[in-house]
């Protein structure tokens, strides 16, 4: 078995943001593609429509059970979750034509709001499915598991960029960038995380 790691960016996974407040507090969701069955992606492999069905499919089943999808920060190498670095809990999983749709709610830990800042920011964040499955000479890949889908800044995936949706807003402005410096202040997680996005933005813009 191969540790499979896919990114799908903000506009190809179509991604939206809600907000709904709940007795004063606005939780925050992302909803997209997530995984894209049938196309060739940016790693070259190829996951069938059937494959991407049958890991929603598992995955919902787990959820039946009690079992959360708990979706971290960036991509890890691993196909454990930590939970020092969860962000999002994955609400929802479901099938839209040959695509993979979810809805992940962007948790109040250290990570979750790091994602929160960067997204009321104007920052675009897109998917990562992370799993395990072979994959042949070809790139298909077969007997795919689902470990979760993880926020990240690079996506791979052609079309996977859930859009954030905001179903209600306190302001116009949403937060500012205070938010962002009191917990990049207060966490050195988020300090180290804010300078590796500084240092992409920028060695883009050359």
């Amino acid at each position: 078995m191969t540790l499979l790691i896919e990114h799908i960016g903000f506009n190809d996974a179509k991604m939206v943001i809600e907000a709904k407040d709940e007795d004063g507090h606005k939780n925050l969701y992302l909803k997209g593609i997530c995984m894209q069955g049938g196309v060739k992606n940016l790693n070259e492999r190829i996951y069938s429509v059937k494959e991407i069905s049958e890991a929603v499919e598992m995955a919902n089943a787990e959820a039946k059970k009690g079992f959360q999808l708990l979706s971290e920060l960036d991509h890890p190498t691993e196909l454990v979750v930590s939970l020092k670095n969860v962000c999002a809990s994955i609400e929802k999983l479901w099938m839209d034509g040959n695509d993979a749709y979810g809805k992940l709610k962007i948790l109040t830990t250290p990570s979750g709001n790091i994602a929160r800042s960067l997204i009321e920011n104007g920052i675009k964040l897109g998917v990562s499915s992370r799993g395990s499955g072979n994959v042949d000479a070809n790139g298909n890949v077969s007997g795919f598991n689902l470990t979760t889908i993880d926020l990240v800044a690079t996506p791979s995936a052609p079309a996977a960029r859930p859009a954030p949706v905001f179903e209600a807003l306190n302001s116009k402005r949403g937060p500012t960038i205070e938010d962002l410096a009191r917990i990049v202040h207060e966490d050195p997680k988020a300090q180290k995380y804010l300078k590796k996005e500084l240092f992409e933005w920028i060695n883009k813009l050359k």
